[in-house]
């Protein structure tokens, strides 16, 4: 339970889905201090924690919030890069500017957290770990998610060349790529509710949404992928890095 105990992480997306129970998750395991990214201001202020927090809210996509968030950071021993949005429609009506959106939050906001949390990174010592948060829409095609899948697969070959620049640094990089996890990310989107009219109830769209793309009978949650990102930023998992743990309860394309 004290696995984490002393040492300062953050995580980014933290109000809500993942983010949110991948805090819970350290917290729970002596986590020393967190840092807290989100834009949604009422998530992140509603979450409770036993443990000290710092909760920044803004545009994971701005680089003068990052900058401000770098500044403070001082020391920092994990960080979890997480934040995104999701939507999905065909190439052929694919809005640029929501192209450009998607870009800007999960790509370019990925590279700042990144950026930021390697540069306080270097700076110390002892175990130091990253886990980016990608998808199976990265690692494999899926129909209607050209923008999201794009960024997500950008994600994925990050981590490989940030794992490579600080494999010296003693800086373990990774990245996890979900399937269908039940997060507001996906929850929310118009497809999502396209998907509820046509099947009746939120319980029977995402039932169908989890056929499409999974052989297993139930649709992950987020503390599944807490306690395999939590894994992969824990001491037990020391000899891995560059890796992507692909976790999608058996996609099939």
């Amino acid at each position: 339970m004290s696995a984490f105990s002393g040492r300062i992480a953050l995580i980014t997306g933290a109000a809500s889905g993942i983010g949110a129970a991948c805090a819970r998750w350290l917290a729970e395991r002596g986590i020393g201090e967190l840092v807290l990214v989100d834009i949604d201001s009422d998530g992140l202020a509603a979450l409770e924690l036993p443990c000290p927090a710092r909760r920044h809210v803004g545009d994971v996509a701005d680089e003068a919030f990052w900058n401000g968030i770098e500044a403070g950071l001082g020391r920092l021993d994990h960080a979890i890069i997480n934040a995104g949005i999701a939507d999905g429609c065909p190439i052929v009506t694919q809005d640029f500017a929501q192209w450009r959106r998607m870009q800007a939050v999960n790509l370019d906001g990925a590279f700042l957290a990144l950026r930021a949390c390697l540069r306080a990174m270097v700076k110390g010592n002892g175990e130091r770990s990253v886990v980016l948060t990608s998808s199976v829409a990265g690692i494999k095609p899926l129909a209607n998610t050209s923008a999201y899948g794009t960024t997500k697969a950008a994600i994925a070959h990050l981590a490989k060349v940030a794992a490579l620049e600080h494999s010296a640094d003693g800086i373990r990089i990774n990245a996890v790529a979900p399937g269908r996890v039940e997060t507001p990310i996906w929850t929310k989107t118009a497809q999502f509710r396209a998907m509820i009219e046509e099947h009746g109830s939120p319980e029977k769209a995402m039932a169908a949404l989890v056929a499409q793309v999974s052989t297993a009978e139930r649709v992950a949650q987020p503390e599944d992928m807490a306690a395999q990102i939590g894994f992969l930023l824990s001491d037990a998992a020391w000899t891995i890095t560059g890796d992507i743990l692909v976790t999608d309860c058996g996609f099939r394309a």
